[in-house]
């Protein structure tokens, strides 16, 4: 199996609710669910492949408080090299609705101060020589996001592959926030963008058009993931072909973090040298199972018969 890293933002989350209508200023409101728990696109990732089974390193930092300290004991020997920074770490709450949609109000914490260094401090080159890096957070590690030209250098050095999931910028696709990732893009392999952030970055209704639009100032041979929710996922392979693959029908219980889960599922099955099919299928499979069981369960290790040679 080809090594496996994630790389960037990692904080804690309190779910409540659900919370109906809007409460008015000034009172109170009792809600059935509360759930403190780890968060962020990388630590939702990380956790996804800590329950699959699969062997993997994380760079990520930590505040200074007693979430930090939470947060290094979940994740073990994994969090051993994190930097903790004066900062308190970053929190999220998330109120969640009867409709199933969600509302978040998320400090600034210790994420934007995550740094190249950060990553430098925690990951062997040599050691995911070969193999594949999840990039993502990319509008919360300030720092970081600074020197992502530095870090793409670092990842060619060790033929390292870059993933990218940015994540939805806090202020929008502006035409800054899309100039930049596309640039992060030009320098990638891999890209894991949902429905929406792919047709709205690309400026096309159709996710399969857009998808070959962005792909087309990626590397060469490179390969762009579309998360479309209940109708599953489509992909372009190195080879230019449409891969489609369809979702389960589930009872959906909790979507937080469903991509990031995605995004682990599939790398895992392609760090086992998969088909593109067979990853797609295998990270749609275990995103609906994540989601539609409380508490949240992953189906145990990925298991695989021969592999394929290639990467992509």
């Amino acid at each position: 199996m080809r090594p496996l890293a994630v790389i960037g933002n990692v904080n804690v989350d309190l779910i409540v609710g659900p919370v109906a209508p809007w409460p008015v200023a000034g009172t109170e409101t009792v809600v059935d669910h509360d759930e403190l728990r780890v968060g962020g696109q990388a630590g939702n990732s990380a956790l996804a492949w800590q329950a699959l089974g699969v062997d993997f390193a994380v760079a990520a930092n930590v505040g200074d408080d007693q979430f930090g300290r939470w947060l290094r004991e979940a994740f073990g020997r994994h969090a051993e090299k994190w930097p903790v920074r004066p900062e308190g770490t970053t929190l999220s709450v998330g109120m969640t609705h009867p409709d199933g949609e969600r509302t978040f109000f998320t400090t600034r914490g210790h994420l934007p101060r995550f740094s190249l260094a950060d990553v430098f401090s925690v990951l062997d080159g040599r050691a995911l020589s070969g193999g594949y890096s999840l990039l993502c957070g990319s509008f919360l590690t300030d720092d970081l996001t600074r020197d992502y030209d530095a870090f793409f250098d670092w990842a060619d050095s060790h033929d390292i592959a870059v993933a990218l999931d940015t994540g939805w910028p806090i202020d929008g696709w502006t035409e800054a926030n899309c100039a930049a990732t596309r640039a992060w893009l030009s320098r990638c392999e891999l890209a894991l963008f949902n429905e929406v952030e792919t047709v709205t970055l690309a400026g096309r209704q159709s996710p399969v058009e857009a998808a070959r639009e962005i792909r087309s100032s990626m590397r060469q041979g490179a390969t762009f993931v579309v998360k479309r929710g209940p109708l599953g996922a489509i992909a372009i392979g190195p080879d230019g072909a449409l891969v489609e693959s369809v979702a389960p029908d589930v009872r959906v219980v909790d979507t937080i973090g469903a991509g990031d889960v995605f995004n682990a599922a599939f790398l895992a099955a392609l760090a086992q040298q998969q088909p593109l099919s067979a990853c797609l299928s295998a990270a749609t499979h275990v995103a609906s199972r994540a989601i539609s069981t409380l508490p949240r369960n992953y189906g145990g290790p990925m298991q695989f018969g021969e592999p394929i040679h290639e990467r992509a």
